[in-house]
């Protein structure tokens, strides 16, 4: 078995078995004719296959090294090689460290993500806008597929509400690692458009990340649904549809409601509205179970929980600050472009290091 540090051998150990049986499980072709599982083992799979690429070069290194020590009693020139190869093994002990770090199971799921306007009228309409089409430039930069669910435009441009799920389309790059940590409420500073005396106004949208929930992870008794139907409206509350194709089912055990009307499709409303449903009771009973276990990671805001403002977008000084990790950059207009990269790195360090010790 692998040599590793003290602190993770027992967890590598499991890793390396997992990863084994994983990979054996994806080469047997029964197993694909379940796309739900298959789809699920491949994930399983590129979340430990850099745990396994780690722990198999830190273990080369480490034999490398020894054999450069043996020879170099011979031939002095293979002291530097060794001292070379020796230097590397404590950076590949700590990523090792990193990469054990027990990660959240939602991570190589999709998402179902919300962005609401919030207090501040037309402005935080055209600022959930801006945050919709910041989240749409970033889905693109990484190759994901967008689909809109829904859509409450404004007159003036904005959204009262757009729920859109994205999906990645490699196990490799999952969306729910990223973007979990954009739910809570996002703050602009701005001069609004409607502001004719050049004042600087703040105002807030929400917004809401969900684990996109497969049907084995949810199961719904149809018979805990009311389903309504009702024509769908625009800007202004007119109607743009003559037929009841919006839907608003309730669960009525939780009192959950989801509400769609994008679609001219009574029967597309209805299938987009249960996977927003399926997504939010996932998320329901998750954050239940993390309450009665006090597990609940701190650097991870919650994204149910809309009352903790999240980040700073300030037009006037072109910045962005995150006010979970003190992050702050003056490239404000290259973020609202989907240069997110940078402050999602940032908050995934923090979770890293709250979780190496001890306080994640």
């Amino acid at each position: 078995m692998s040599s590793t540090p003290a602190d993770g051998s027992a967890t590598l150990a499991q890793v390396l078995a997992e990863y084994a049986e994983t990979e054996a499980a994806l080469a047997d072709p029964a197993v694909h004719a379940d796309q739900n599982a298959a789809r699920r083992l491949g994930r399983r799979f590129a979340q430990l296959a850099p745990i396994v690429s780690t722990s198999r070069e830190l273990d080369s290194v480490r034999a490398d090294e020894q054999a450069a020590r043996e020879l170099a009693g011979e031939d002095p020139g293979f002291e530097t090689e060794a001292e070379q190869l020796a230097a590397r093994i404590p950076e590949l002990e700590a990523r090792l460290r990193e990469q054990l770090v027990p990660k959240d199971p939602n991570d190589v799921k999709d998402v179902i993500l919300e962005v609401k306007a919030g207090e501040g009228g037309d402005e935080s309409a055209l600022f959930a806008g801006d945050l919709l089409r910041m989240y749409l430039r970033y889905a693109e930069r990484q190759g994901w597929q967008v689909e809109v669910l829904d859509d409450e435009p404004t007159d003036l441009g904005g959204h009262k509400s757009v729920t859109v799920a994205i999906r990645s389309r490699s196990a490799e790059n999952p969306v729910y690692a990223r973007l979990k940590y954009e739910g809570g409420v996002h703050r602009v500073q701005r001069v609004p458009v409607t502001e004719s005396q050049g004042r600087i106004h703040t105002s807030a949208a929400g917004v809401l990340v969900l684990p996109e929930a497969e049907e084995v992870d949810v199961e719904i008794d149809m018979n805990d649904l009311r389903i309504d139907v009702y024509r769908s409206s625009g800007p202004g509350g007119q109607s743009v549809n003559t037929t009841d194709s919006a839907v608003r089912i309730t669960h009525i055990p939780t009192g959950t409601v989801v509400a769609m009307q994008n679609e001219k499709s009574q029967l597309q409303n209805r299938e987009a509205a249960l996977r927003v449903l399926r997504a939010r009771l996932l998320a329901q009973a998750q954050e239940e179970a993390e309450q009665e276990a006090s597990d609940a990671r701190r650097s991870q805001v919650r994204t149910v929980d809309r009352s903790e403002r999240v980040r700073t977008y300030n037009f006037a000084e072109n910045r962005i600050a995150d006010h979970r990790v003190n992050f702050k950059a003056y490239n404000l207009d290259q973020v609202l472009d989907g240069a997110l990269d940078d402050v999602i790195d940032a908050l995934i360090r923090a979770d890293v290091e709250a979780a190496l010790s001890g306080g994640g």
